[in-house]
């Protein structure tokens, strides 16, 4: 979805039939920023900028998506005329809040990983019609995203794999049928599992709720036999429990709590007197 059309849907579902502080207030230029009352890392400037050739209000930020920043600081310095940013600021804050919730507890998973060389990935686990924006919090944060869509790669989870009799000949078929630059991952819950999956060609073995011996096992036997497989580990992961998850040697780790489990921070916008 276009950023612009994002935007006016998110405004019409606030001002609905319109502003009622609108219809009796007159226009007057005016002044105001937003505010950290806790710290974070932004992200949702670059959903937040379309407003300024859509409504004319102007944005002097002082952080780009991405970055830390601390308690008690100015995130941005707005300027706009009075009836159209107070019909705005609910909208504008919900947008950068969600982001940056989002992307500040991502990068608390990015710095237990810090080291490792193992990459943090995100899930399809996000609120319908928003995983576009919720997947870019995420890179905000310093994680990478995993798949968009269905689209995009062949996930066989255990769903799926319960519907295919022969593993080998599925996959034979399914080479000859997606796009060339498809990747094919299979979900495996036991080290069976996995080595049947690398025989049978997948791109990515996921290692899901597998112990982390088990893990081990499969990344050993990766590394002696299939040496162009990645693998990704999955499951129950915490900011308590994704460091010694890189310890088994995998690919990369993902998680779904990045998105579902992040708690909004506080910001608040002020109108300066």
């Amino acid at each position: 979805m276009l950023k612009e059309d994002f935007l006016k849907q998110a405004i019409a579902e606030d001002i609905g039939r319109g502003d009622l502080f609108a219809r009796i207030s007159q226009s007057r230029p005016i002044k105001a920023y937003i505010i950290s009352k806790s710290e974070g890392v932004l992200a949702g400037r670059e959903y937040i900028e379309p407003l300024e050739k859509m409504y004319g209000v102007e944005f002097d930020w002082h952080f780009e998506d991405g970055d830390a920043f601390k308690k008690g600081v100015k995130l941005v310095d707005i300027e706009a005329d009075s009836k159209i940013l107070l019909s705005l600021e609910r909208t504008i804050l919900d947008i950068i809040l969600h982001a940056s919730s989002i992307a500040t507890l991502t990068a608390k998973y990015v710095e237990a990983l810090k080291g490792s060389g193992v990459k943090l990935l995100d899930t399809r686990k996000t609120r319908p019609l928003l995983r576009e924006f919720e997947k870019y919090a995420v890179r905000c944060g310093g994680g990478l995203n995993h798949r968009m869509g269905l689209d995009d790669c062949l996930m066989l989870k255990d769903t799926h794999l319960k519907t295919i009799d022969d593993l080998d000949s599925f996959m034979q078929e399914v080479r000859t049928k997606i796009p060339f630059t498809s990747k094919v991952e299979i979900e495996c819950e036991s080290f069976e599992a996995a080595k049947a999956a690398m025989g049978a060609g997948a791109d990515i073995v996921m290692c899901d709720n597998m112990s982390s011996d088990e893990t081990k096992k499969v990344v050993q036997y990766r590394d002696a036999h299939h040496p162009s497989i990645l693998i990704e580990a999955s499951g129950n992961v915490t900011l308590d429990s994704i460091a010694d998850i890189a310890k088994t040697g995998v690919d990369a780790i993902s998680s779904g709590s990045i998105i579902h489990q992040a708690t909004w921070i506080d910001l608040s916008m002020r109108v300066e007197g």
